[in-house]
């Protein structure tokens, strides 16, 4: 790697002494490559194992007898080919392969193309790079860039979208001479046309000779395409009017441009289109300044994704293959203080690696932001985002965090993990929110992956679990539950207030209690979210371990479903929620799990005695709720009262114990810590 420090001889990777620094870089350097090269060999399973008229879709129409590609006629008869023609031109050739090569060849072609391009952006990060940095970027970025949804959608369709990026990449970092550089572009552009905004971004930062370069590279490419295939070129440039008429749904969410955002929104005719090209050459003047500025700072990958993100945007149709300049935008710095950092690179790797319905809930009012989500975040990175500059104190100094000094454990080994600190400031609110939303959409996709037919024989083996839990209740003389489910049914108010309870506050208190937390004690809401977030973990392996059939679901037993109402078992998709959701998740139960948490966590924190008692009442009135409505039996409450306090134990062994922090007094700062190099900070009067 370019500068990189020199450390002496005593220091060179791998000379250090054994289990230092080095070594220790090098072992993660190791680790690192292995993640990649594991998920490139998962990738190239999962498309070659894709049967054959599943993959390569967008090839599809050349698809001839017995397998065989051809190319018949124009590339836009049947609107399955977006791309220009001179990208049919580089693929023209391939119509002499069978198809099962052909499916081989682009697999292994694409992730060889992804590891170039892995490689290019890593040498490209704005300079000066820590050695450690330059080390681990090369293997990182191939990984973030096989888990992207654009690389996996160009492996699934058979596009050529990473070229272009990659010629870019190629010509801005690793070509000497502008002029060379410049005709890499062209052709880039050449295969897809919003490409030619980086000709501006060369002219603006007086790279003359490269914009020239790149406009007539572009113009020989498109010649040479027009030459060899004038009505294929006809049809693109002037019936399509580059490239805006093709593809079989514009409006669909698969197009990420303005025009699919305004044709989404129901704008259409003449107002779709003026609003089109006022917004698209608002876009183009500031991304392009925001670009041009940064490129003079010394990012120029920074202004190299800026730019992209414009294209992204101007672009009559932007498909999903043609993204990936959403995620270099992950290269800038943004925020002063270092929980801030974090903040603009997980939501762009969470934004550019999982589908927006995982982001944001299905509700209508959130459709708008959520079909338009990578749309609005290459608008973001092109137009408003602050990243700091190369000179801002801030950019390579952050304003450290604040850690709590440590608190003596009744073990020697405890902390396990030393590195994790107790922090006594605030988490950054939108990232917080964002893993939490990202995390419970993981949680609700294990937890409906986990059903007993995917599991153990499905329904029967849930109701022999059911059976057995039903059986060790009997030993214990516990089994409650037919006798309280029975007297909550006939007893009007108990069944409307436990069926209430049931259905209302099993997300409403730990919310609330983690916001009050996050407002108020900062420090104690990182000890309790991380108990919370282990529980949840260790639930879904009781729902992959244990499918068990809850009381409600046990025909025999006699039970009552006072929230759903009576359930026909003769039906394979009983219940009102047996397509959302899964059912024999049922032990351990999370309903008394998290009102459990609610309930300590309030008795641990609360500074009134009556508040403590209050918060102890949830739990109560929560396992009253799920035994009287007959969604679960006792021995659930018994495995979720386990699995939190599961979740204490590996917060308490990971980290040590919780800071005690003080209430804060009028005129002074509430903790005296220590800052990032470990060093007492003054919390004193001002």
């Amino acid at each position: 790697m370019a500068n990189v420090e020199h450390r002496g001889p005593g220091n060179a990777l791998g000379t250090g002494p054994a289990g230092g620094p080095e070594a220790r870089i090098g072992a993660i350097r190791v680790v690192l490559w292995l993640i990649a090269a594991v998920l490139a060999i998962r990738q190239v399973a999962v498309v070659l194992r894709t049967p054959e008229g599943d993959r390569l879709t967008d090839l599809e129409t050349w698809i001839g007898p017995e397998g065989v590609l051809h190319v018949k006629g124009s590339f836009y008869d049947a609107d399955k080919f977006t791309g220009t023609p001179f990208a049919g031109l580089v693929l023209k050739p391939l119509a002499r392969s069978g198809e099962q090569a052909l499916g081989w060849a682009w697999t292994f072609g694409t992730l060889g193309l992804v590891v170039v391009l892995g490689l290019v952006a890593a040498r490209a990060l704005p300079q000066p790079v820590a050695r450690r940095t330059s080390l681990l970027a090369a293997p990182v970025a191939i990984s973030l860039l096989i888990l992207s949804l654009p690389v996996r959608n160009t492996l699934h369709l058979g596009q050529t979208s990473i070229l272009p990026v990659l010629l870019v990449l190629l010509g801005l970092f690793a070509v000497r001479g502008e002029r060379a550089g410049g005709v890499l572009i062209g052709v880039g552009a050449a295969l897809q046309p919003t490409m030619l905004l980086f000709a501006a971004l060369l002219w603006f930062t007086g790279r003359r000779k490269g914009a020239a370069a790149t406009a007539a590279g572009f113009a020989a490419c498109t010649a040479l395409a027009w030459a060899a295939m004038p009505r294929d070129s006809s049809t693109y440039w002037f019936h399509h009017l580059g490239g805006a008429g093709l593809g079989a749904n514009p409006d669909g969410n698969a197009n990420q441009s303005l025009h699919g955002m305004l044709l989404r929104l129901g704008f259409e005719g003449p107002l779709e289109t003026g609003l089109f090209l006022a917004l698209g050459a608002a876009v183009v003047y500031v991304g392009l300044r925001r670009a041009v500025r940064y490129a003079r700072d010394g990012q120029l990958l920074l202004a190299v994704a800026i730019t992209g993100c414009v294209a992204v945007a101007v672009s009559p149709t932007t498909w999903q293959h043609q993204l990936l300049w959403v995620l270099f935008a992950v290269v800038g710095r943004v925020g002063k203080r270092q929980s801030d950092r974090y903040m603009w690179p997980v939501a762009v790797v969470l934004v550019s690696t999982l589908p927006a319905k995982m982001m944001l809930p299905n509700m209508p009012v959130t459709e708008p932001i959520r079909d338009n989500l990578v749309l609005i975040a290459a608008l973001a990175a092109a137009t408003v985002v602050p990243f700091l500059s190369r000179t801002h104190p801030q950019y390579r100094s952050p304003i450290p965090t604040d850690y709590a000094a440590p608190v003596p454990a009744r073990w020697k080994r405890v902390p396990l993990v030393p590195f994790w600190r107790r922090v006594v400031t605030r988490p950054n609110l939108l990232l917080e929110l964002l893993l939490i939303r990202v995390g419970y959409s993981a949680y609700q996709q294990v937890r409906l992956a986990a059903t007993g037919g995917t599991i153990s024989g499905g329904r029967a083996t849930a109701e022999q679990h059911g059976e057995q839990v039903h059986a060790i209740e009997q030993f214990f003389f516990i089994d409650i539950e037919r006798w309280f489910n029975h007297l909550t049914a006939r007893t009007g108010w108990m069944e409307e207030f436990f069926n209430f309870y049931y259905t209302s506050f099993h997300f409403l208190v730990p919310l609330s209690v983690l916001a009050v937390l996050y407002a108020r004690r900062p420090a104690d809401y990182r000890w309790a979210r991380s108990a919370l977030g282990f529980a949840t973990v260790l639930a879904l392996i009781g729902f992959w371990a244990y499918p068990l059939a809850p009381p409600r679901l046990m025909p025999e037993l006699g039970f009552v479903d006072t929230v759903h109402g009576v359930q026909d078992f003769t039906q394979p998709d009983y219940g009102t929620l047996t397509a959302l959701t899964n059912q024999y998740a049922a032990m351990p139960s999370l309903h008394f799990g998290w009102s459990l948490w609610c309930g300590l966590v309030i008795a641990v924190i609360a500074p009134r005695w009556w508040m403590k008692a209050l918060g102890l009442l949830h739990p109560f009135f929560t396992v009253c709720a799920i035994v009287g409505t007959g969604n679960h039996w006792i021995l659930d409450a018994v495995g979720g009262a386990a699995v939190v306090g599961a979740g204490f134990g590996f917060t308490y062994l990971l980290s040590g114990p919780r800071v005690r922090q003080p209430r804060e007094v009028p005129g002074t700062r509430p903790f005296t810590g220590t800052s990032k190099d470990g060093s007492a900070k003054d919390r004193s009067p001002s």
